[in-house]
């Protein structure tokens, strides 16, 4: 890929400092009318569908090597064609485990950066990074994509992708400005399971779709023990910040994709209600000294948060967060048509056609589905992705097709639009939370192209990129 020269920089940062301008304007102008977000015209491009020049070899810059940036070290060094040429972070400790993550796999020619909090403008400046990896406390990722895309990258971000709509909007801006991808991370979509859903949607398993269930229920309150390093240090004061949907996108991803979220279909409104915020106090109290500073903090998030989303076609999504209760682990992972649903947590199936005939109980055994309906993605790399591992083999196979797509010129599976309307469950939620539960309505990210954007299919795995499996047959 060749990259902006300096002419081509300065314009593409005036542009989006421009763009980014109207977008700030033009959100407050709009919240003050009640609409959740700006939807001008833009003179650039859609990058919906965006397909960049092939390259034989993709350079990764990687900020952020923490708690989650650390396993895209391993995923990189075993991809083929990509090659890892500068880390940065301000931790010491971390970059110390990163050299280490390196010579066991030989790689020893990385540049790395840290000296103050805006040394990966160091990475972002330099030619040999292709695209950038942002796994940072979630403050940075709006900053530091933005940045990414007009230094010429490519950004790929961890979940969410930005915390407030205007940033939201900013970041579909300046990528179709600059015409970079900007994809934000949802690693549960590369999920064997939701994979395996993906593929019976598309083959009309379930009927026409009518409603799903997506959730983050997963107990953390153990992460605000971390205090000077790991996530809890950064995480915990969220919960300080927030009252609604602060972590949505796990579960939405897949259900979004089901239902062609922005292609073909689109979220229109929410309306969300929390629950009283008593978990991470009580906690703490038990936990800590009483003059402790977790226990000088106020907690407002609710422990459970609810919120129901309405698609354009009419569709539901219910959607739930909750790191704070003691509760087993669960995304849901529903998805309900006029033939039948499936869910997960565990997986179960129920049919009126195509099942064992009794749609009142749920099927359990997944085996006999598996072996119908097993995505071919993960049936070429299924394998591959448990091995080099990343809950379950989801991140590694996230990070193979990020890179199999670069370097065969087609489209990524998730766009900017994507991570805008995932992402944007966060600031709604909130404000619905606030407004006593009143809907809140989604901005259009794409501007209409959702009513023409192609839904993603049941995308192979080829022969570029890590070796894969020989052993299953790929249809």
């Amino acid at each position: 890929m060749s990259g902006f020269d300096r002419r081509s920089f300065i314009k593409a940062s005036m542009g989006a400092a421009t763009l980014s301008a109207i977008a700030a304007c033009a959100q407050t102008a709009h919240s003050q009318a009640g609409n959740s977000g700006y939807s001008g015209k833009t003179k650039h491009s859609s990058v919906m569908g965006l397909v960049v020049p092939k390259m034989a070899e993709v350079r990764v810059g990687i900020i952020g090597v923490g708690e989650r940036g650390s396993g895209f070290i391993s995923h990189f060094c075993n991809i083929e064609g990509a090659r890892i040429t500068a880390i940065c972070d301000t931790d010491p400790l971390t970059i110390e485990r990163a050299k280490q993550i390196l010579a066991q796999h030989n790689r020893r020619d990385v540049a790395f950066y840290g000296s103050n909090k805006h040394a990966y403008r160091e990475l972002l400046n330099r030619p040999d990074v292709d695209i950038v990896i942002i796994a940072t406390p979630w403050d940075w990722h709006y900053p530091m994509a933005k940045e990414a895309m007009l230094a010429g990258k490519h950004a790929f971000v961890e979940v969410p992708m930005a915390l407030e709509l205007a940033h939201l909007w900013d970041l579909v801006d300046t990528a179709e400005a600059t015409q970079r991808n900007c994809m934000m991370m949802e690693n549960v979509n590369y999920g064997r399971e939701e994979l395996m859903v993906l593929n019976m949607v598309r083959q009309g398993l379930f009927g026409e779709l009518l409603h799903g269930e997506a959730a983050y229920i997963h107990e953390l309150r153990w992460q605000m023990k971390e205090i000077e390093r790991k996530t809890g240090s950064w995480r915990t004061h969220m919960h300080t910040r927030y009252n609604g949907n602060i972590y949505p996108t796990h579960g939405l991803g897949p259900v979004s994709q089901y239902m062609n979220i922005n292609r073909g279909d689109r979220f229109d409104y929410l309306t969300s209600a929390s629950s009283p915020a008593l978990g991470r106090a009580a906690y703490a109290k038990r936990e800590f000294p009483a003059a402790h500073g977790r226990n000088q903090l106020k907690y407002i998030h609710g422990d459970i948060n609810t919120s129901i989303i309405k698609t354009v076609k009419g569709r539901t999504i219910m959607l739930q967060h909750d790191t704070t209760t003691p509760r087993p682990y669960s995304r849901h992972n529903l998805i309900q048509g006029t033939n039948g649903v499936f869910a997960g947590f565990p997986d179960r199936i129920a049919l009126e056609k195509g099942g064992n005939g009794n749609y009142h109980e749920w099927d359990y055994d997944m085996t006999k589905w598996y072996q119908q309906y097993d995505h071919p993605l993960w049936l070429r790399m299924g394998k591959e992705a448990e091995r080099n591992g990343g809950h379950g083999g989801m991140d590694f196979l996230m990070c193979w097709r990020m890179i199999y797509c670069l370097r065969n010129a087609e489209p990524l599976d998730q766009d900017v639009y994507d991570g805008a309307a995932w992402s944007a469950v966060l600031p709604l939620s909130v404000a619905s939370v606030a407004d006593r539960s009143n809907s809140k309505d989604f901005p259009d990210f794409t501007r209409g192209a959702w009513q023409t954007g192609k839904p993603l299919g049941i995308v192979g795995a080829e022969t570029t990129g890590a070796k894969p499996d020989d052993s299953k047959n790929v249809g």
